[in-house]
């Protein structure tokens, strides 16, 4: 199947709907019937303020999170309306991909 990997990255502490924007995200993958996503955390990483985010010993709320997901071409239409609809900012990346599933069903 031909569609696309959406990767959003997003940090522990910055929420939508009272949870963590990453754990929306996964609902908001659920809601719109996507088959699956993945929720990263990270150790350690930098956006376009060049600060440095990273989980420390006693505060996690700096950790870089990511949510990868493999959706066809009206999924990500779908979940792009959602997240302007929900007034939701997060940096993203789309990458065409080919994916599907080995062996027998």
């Amino acid at each position: 199947m031909q569609g696309f990997q959406l990767t959003f990255y997003t940090q522990q502490d910055r929420r939508h709907h009272h949870i963590s924007l990453g754990e929306w995200l996964v609902q908001a993958a659920i809601e719109l019937g996507i088959s699956g996503a993945t929720l990263t955390i990270a150790v350690e990483g930098f956006g376009r303020d060049r600060k440095l985010h990273s989980a420390h010993f006693f505060d996690l709320t700096d950790q870089p999170v990511e949510v990868t997901m493999a959706v066809n071409e009206q999924q990500a239409k779908r979940i792009f309306e959602y997240l302007k609809a929900e007034n939701v900012k997060v940096f993203y990346v789309k990458t065409p991909i080919e994916f599907g599933m080995t062996g027998e069903s």
